[in-house]
This record gives C-alpha cells, structure tokens and sequence, in this order.
C-alpha cells in the first residue's frame, strides 16, 4: 500500500482527499501547515505528497525545494487554489511532478497520482538495473592495507603479470580480480571466472580445457573450456588451492606453453590468456603437505596481493556501511536509512570473522528489521551475541 501525505490548510479538502484516496487503496497522513508536512516528511518515508502552494508558516514552494534536497525520489503534486499558468510552471521548474488546480478534478488527480507512481516505480528500477549491470562495483576503503593494493593494480593491471591474490574468505578478493581485468588492455575481452573449490576433481580438467564428444560416459558433445573462453582475455581461477595435483600440471603446462588440449583430444589449441589466481589457503604451505605444486605456485606468484580482513582494517567500515546503506536502499526501493554514532562505534568494533561478506548481511538484517534510524538497540539485538 502506497503512502501519501496530504500538506494543505484548508480541512475540508484534505478530509475530501483523504476519503477518496483511502477508497482507492493508499495509506493517507495529512498536516495542516507546512511546517508540520516538513516535520513528517523527514520522519517517515513517503511514496507522494500532495502540496498546497498558499499555507502558513512554510509555504508550498519552499516545502518543494526542501523536500526536494532531503529526496528527489518522491514526486510531489503541487495543488492550489490561488494558482495561475506562471504559479505551475515555477512549481515543475523546482521540481514538482505536476501541478493541479484547485477545486480538482478527481479523475484527473487520480491519473496524475498514478502517473506520479509509475514514474518512481520506473526511477527505481533503473537506479537498481544500472548497478546490477555496471562493469565493476567500487573499491571502498582509505586504509593503508586498501591504498597499497589500489596503487598495485594501477601498476600491474595494464602488463600481462600473473597475479595471486591472497586472503581469508569474504574479503573481495574477487574485486581485486575484476579491477585487475577492467583496468587492463584485456578489458574488452571476457573475465572468466572458475570457482576451483565448487567443482568436483574428476571435472576439473573438463571444466577448465574442455572436453572431446565421447571422451567420457556423459561426454554427448563437444564442450569448450574456460581457457578457450577466456582467450583474449583473463581466466580468474578462485580457490587455486583447492585445485587436484593433475589439473595443476595441465594448468602448468598451459601457462608455460600457451597451448591446451582438451580431454579426449589430442589437438593443441593455442589460448591467449592471463590468469589471476585467488586463495584463503597458505600455498607455501599446501606445497609442504604435497597438495601444491611448488613450480606452479612460483608461475602463478609474478605479482602477490594480499587483502586484509576487515579487522585489520577497522577505519574502512564506516565508509563500507554508508556505501551498503546506500545499496540496500537502492535495492528494496527505499529511502537510505541513517545509523547511530554509537552503532557505528558499536559495529566498528565488532570482530568480523566472515570479512565484508559477514559486514554486508548484517546492514541488510539491520535495515529490515530497525525502525528509522539504525540505534544502538538494534546492534544490540540483532547483531551482538546474546
């Protein structure tokens, strides 16, 4: 059910709007002066307002102008009685959806609401696809730990460097690997994202040379793999660690060759590739326990990027939860909710044992389920343990 308030002086048109709206589904507030329209339309989101132009204490065109600063998402119908041709073309030109004369034409005013709440329906859903599909989300942090690794793309993403980037789950090593593709001359070419740790051994190889038609019992047609598909471009292999000792020889081979060969082939196709590699694991490590390939690490490793987890670098959360406020609201169609000083010192504080994955969950569950502003009383009972 849409919300709207109805800002007029006058009782009878706002009892007449009021009922008639109501019968046509809307949830209906009403303040008498502009200054108490002001007051409401700060503490509670609203989806349209309806407007007088002559009221008391604050008239209808600086309400317009201020509400128009505070959040241009919400259209606003200017109304009056008083009104003449000059009145509505300075009303639309600061911002005003449309401009209707008193007394209204119900139908029409019934139209021009409707007209109001497509065009933010359509507004919103715009702002939501243009996010979803923009090539890179922001690298957000001023931490020394985030600088470095910034300043290290700008140095390596233009060269053909392989780069292993390193660190705990949920800390964007992803990111790291998008910016290292976006800001290279590759960029035009496809990013091909292979999640080693989400797929069997016995289909790795498949997975990532590709596969002749009967070289295997399921194998009913040919099937090209992630190093073809990426040629020209970069092959970002995730969770490289996790990666069977047989695949890694045939990734090695591939890297110091430049050629693949698919299972059940035995043509040598000619790939075009860089490949970043990512891992939460210790590699150095993992080629003690005979479960890494010291040549292949040492292929991989040109250029090493290690991120921090978000403990290490507290300073950047304030700037991460403005940002997922700000996605969040985009997302659910809604005005960006504040947060408290003492919630933000509150969640600043917080150990993050799932990195920004864990951080940004947390703001979602916090802008579910807190009223206005995020309080303290929320990180209280939705965030900290009992």
């Amino acid at each position: 059910m849409s919300n709207i308030l109805i800002i007029d002086d006058e009782r009878a048109i706002r009892k007449t709007l009021t009922e008639i709206l109501t019968y046509e589904g809307f949830k209906l507030d009403e303040a008498a002066d502009g200054e108490e329209g002001w007051k409401m339309f700060c503490e509670k989101n609203y989806d349209l307002v309806l407007c007088d132009i002559k009221m008391p204490k604050m008239d209808g065109l600086e309400f317009l102008t201020k509400a128009n600063e505070k959040n241009a998402d919400v259209p606003i119908i200017m109304i009056s009685g008083h009104g003449t041709i000059e009145t509505a073309v300075d009303a639309v030109k600061k911002g005003a959806f449309d401009y209707v004369a008193k007394p209204p034409d119900l139908n029409r005013l019934l139209i021009t609401i409707r007209n109001a709440m497509d065009r933010t329906t359509l507004s919103k859903e715009t702002k939501v696809l243009k996010r979803k599909v923009s090539r890179v989300e922001e690298m957000i942090g001023e931490s020394e730990g985030m600088k470095r690794i910034k300043e290290t793309i700008e140095k390596v993403a233009p060269t053909d460097a392989r780069v292993l980037i390193t660190g705990e789950n949920g800390v964007g090593k992803e990111l790291v690997a998008k910016w290292l593709h976006e800001k290279s001359a590759r960029s035009e070419g496809q990013l091909v994202e292979v999640n080693c740790a989400a797929i069997p051994g016995e289909l790795i190889e498949s997975e990532l040379f590709g596969h002749e038609k009967g070289s295997f019992t399921s194998a009913i047609k040919q099937r090209i793999g992630k190093f073809e598909q990426a040629n020209g471009g970069t092959l970002f292999l995730d969770e490289v660690g996790d990666m069977s000792l047989s695949a890694q020889a045939k990734v090695l081979r591939a890297l110091q060759e430049g050629k693949i060969t698919r299972v059940g082939g035995d043509k040598e196709i000619n790939v075009d590739v860089r490949v970043v590699a990512a891992t939460n694991k210790d590699l150095l490590n993992e080629v003690e326990q005979k479960n890494f390939r010291l040549d292949l690490y040492h292929r991989l490793g040109v250029i090493l990027i290690h991120v921090p987890s978000l403990n290490d670098r507290k300073e950047d959360i304030p700037l991460l939860i403005e940002k997922f406020l700000e996605d969040i609201a985009a997302d659910y169609g809604q005005a960006k909710k504040e947060i408290d000083t003492k919630a933000m010192e509150a969640l600043q504080k917080h150990t993050w044992t799932g990195n920004i994955r864990e951080l940004r969950n947390v703001v979602e569950r916090l802008v579910i389920l807190s009223g206005k502003n995020i309080s303290m009383d929320d990180i209280t009972n939705f965030v900290l343990p009992k």
